[in-house]
């Protein structure tokens, strides 16, 4: 495997990014956001050394729905843009909906 950036790491990097922008607009730590779809590209390789910076921008919400334009840098190049999406939760009944899950393994 080449010594690039890999793309796992430049969609958690993503994000992360909206996390940032989004938690203080929220009741934190009582809402909360959950990715629920990435549509990004990861257009060019990016060798150790580099700074991968990433710009968000909100551009749409349907109710607890957020999407957001992401596009990330790596000083060079630009390496992936397109959409993030993200949902915001009530902390509270996801853990709930875990909790229950979890039950089902034991």
């Amino acid at each position: 495997m080449p010594e690039v950036f890999a793309t796992g790491y430049l969609i958690g990097l993503i994000e992360w990014a909206c996390i940032k922008a989004i938690n203080p607009h929220l009741d934190w730590s009582r809402e909360q956001t959950v990715g629920t779809h990435i549509d990004v590209s990861h257009e060019v390789a990016t060798p150790p050394g580099l700074e991968v910076s990433v710009t968000v921008e909100l551009i749409n919400v349907e109710g607890r729905k957020l999407t957001f334009n992401v596009e990330a840098h790596d000083g060079v190049d630009l390496i992936s843009k397109r959409i993030h999406q993200r949902f915001v939760i009530i902390k509270e009944k996801i853990d709930s909906k875990v909790e229950e899950k979890r039950k089902l393994l034991t």
